[in-house]
């Protein structure tokens, strides 16, 4: 744990006593690998219902299909435009795959962000700021009059009926509901490839054809699969936290048909969503869950993954401070104000030694005082 190790392993002129404190203290984010293995017969548990048709209605992790039937073999090619959203920022790239027996990529991209008040304001004004930076970058590389076909990672829960719009002229793409920091209204139980074609076309000043919607987690499996042929799995760790596999047919009830295999989406952010981690969340995972945009949903993304981590370790800090385990009892403002502590910090600390050492010496003098 980040602060155990900061504290008991680094700073010398801790005493002791204090650090075993410390260590006591945090021993509840903790988990054996007893807990562990019980948490994956949970998840596997969790999976099945998923797949079950008669129990996926009320089943916390959706096990969504996406209509992927197999992995890159290698023999792909040509030019393509991609959208990538999935957080505050989101890329435009041109990908040029060539299937010249080397498998080589050529990708240019350009990373737009996203304004906070437009992630939680109207979804039109979202889809219409997508598509202006999409033509500013159609723009940048001269290609504006090139009607190209455009592949859309779009990074939360959707309902998929079909996956390609070349077979499939009515591709739609229904998004379930919000994660992370974006609640724009309007969007949910709305087709996203709709939304995207009616900005784009209101604009007028350029077309694309929207050939496909996968999440990022689909696009990584895919990705990695295109370099190496046994990779079945796709997982993301970052601002959320989601993974896909590819699974039997047979397996997957919500679909009819048993012959060959399909990519599920788990959306495993969504696992404890009905009960199932109750006993394992502290005080900490249910005070972030109460601050979140939706209390109760996603709660398993709220205990490990990127967006949360930062202010997870900052309430791990201020309850400690507040025992009198860190700096004397005394808090700060900065320490105080929500968001203050960035999940960038831990990565920080956790890998530049220097940094640690700095922090340290900082917490024993802060000590002294």
């Amino acid at each position: 744990m980040l602060a155990s190790s900061l504290l008991a392993n680094y700073c010398t002129e801790l005493h002791d006593d204090q650090a075993l404190k410390v260590d006591k203290y945090l021993h509840d984010f903790q988990l054996s690998d007893k807990t562990l293995m019980d948490l994956s017969v949970r998840f596997r548990r969790e999976m099945d219902r998923g797949l079950s048709r008669d129990t996926n209605p009320t089943a916390a992790v959706k096990m969504l299909p996406t209509f992927v039937r197999s992995t890159p073999d290698g023999t792909e090619q040509g030019e393509f435009l991609a959208l990538d959203l999935g957080g505050s920022n989101f890329r435009v790239l041109l990908v040029k795959v060539m299937a010249n027996g080397k498998q080589e990529v050529e990708m240019e991209n350009q990373i737009y962000e996203i304004p906070e008040h437009i992630m939680k304001g109207c979804g039109t004004e979202l889809f219409d700021h997508i598509a202006d930076c999409l033509a500013n970058f159609l723009e940048k590389l001269g290609i504006k009059d090139k009607k190209l076909p455009l592949g859309f990672t779009f990074s939360f829960p959707c309902q998929q009926t079909k996956l390609d719009e070349c077979l499939f002229p009515s591709l739609q793409s229904v998004l379930v509901y919000w994660t992370k920091s974006f609640r724009a209204y309007g969007v949910e139980g709305k087709d996203v490839v709709s939304l995207l074609k009616k900005s784009i076309q209101k604009r007028g000043d350029f077309d694309v054809d929207i050939l496909a919607v996968i999440n990022d987690t689909v696009g990584t499996m895919m990705t990695c699969g295109y370099d190496d042929h046994h990779c079945e799995i796709g997982l993301i760790v970052g601002t959320g936290t989601n993974a896909c596999y590819m699974e039997q047919m047979r397996n997957l009830e919500l679909l009819d048909g048993d012959e060959g295999r399909m990519c599920v989406n788990t959306e495993w952010g969504a696992f404890g969503d009905d009960g199932a981690l109750e006993d394992l969340r502290t005080d900490v995972d249910r005070e972030i869950d109460a601050g979140s945009l939706k209390p109760g949903k996603q709660l398993f993304e709220k205990m490990i993954s990127g967006l949360y981590l930062g202010e997870v370790v900052r309430l791990i800090l201020v309850r400690m401070t507040k025992e009198k385990l860190l700096f004397q009892g005394k808090t700060s403002a900065k320490l105080l104000k929500t968001g203050s502590f960035s999940t960038s910090f831990i990565y920080g600390i956790d890998t530049d030694k220097y940094v640690r050492v700095c922090l340290c010496e900082s917490v024993c003098v802060f000590e002294k005082v």
